[in-house]
């Protein structure tokens, strides 16, 4: 019996890592690297699995919005960004043998016809206890519940209010 699918919303800077760079990944899929939040490493690590959907998220952004939709195509293993000392995200604390941060790897599932704007999303009564319009949340992977997911999701598809 396979387990019903959880709902997430990823955040990632467009200049750094965008929709449509995930887009463009080879097959539209890629790793979910990078994060150094141990909330967001347990969210992955412990409750992401295979079929999960995604929002795709651009933060810091003149406009921050959800962009598109992405599904999670392997569960969480470790991140090998953190033994890079040349890399970004290098954690001299992980190592191959005791792995301290984890990644999963997504894909492209599509692009939205307009982004939904974060003063958009505050607007909308089904997203009144959403966790990324709580104040003061920042973490880069988030719960989204189905029922937000799917508001989300019409809206984008210009059904509801625009």
């Amino acid at each position: 019996m396979s387990k019903a699918p959880r709902y997430w919303l990823m955040k990632s800077e467009p200049s750094a890592y965008s929709l449509q760079d995930l887009k463009n990944s080879p097959g539209g899929t890629d790793c979910w690297d990078g994060v150094r939040n141990y909330q967001a490493r347990n969210y992955m690590r412990d409750e992401m699995g295979v079929g999960d959907r995604v929002l795709f998220y651009h933060s810091s952004n003149k406009a921050t919005a959800i962009v598109g939709e992405a599904v999670v195509v392997r569960e969480a293993y470790p991140d090998h960004t953190a033994w890079d000392p040349k890399d970004d995200h290098f954690d001299p604390r992980s190592t191959p043998d005791n792995p301290v941060w984890m990644m999963v790897d997504i894909r492209f599932v599509r692009e939205f016809p307009r982004p939904l704007t974060l003063p958009e999303l505050r607007e909308m009564p089904a997203l009144a206890e959403m966790v990324l319009l709580r104040k003061g949340m920042r973490l880069s992977i988030q719960t989204v519940t189905a029922n937000e997911y799917r508001a989300i999701a019409a809206r984008a598809e210009g059904k509801g209010k625009p």
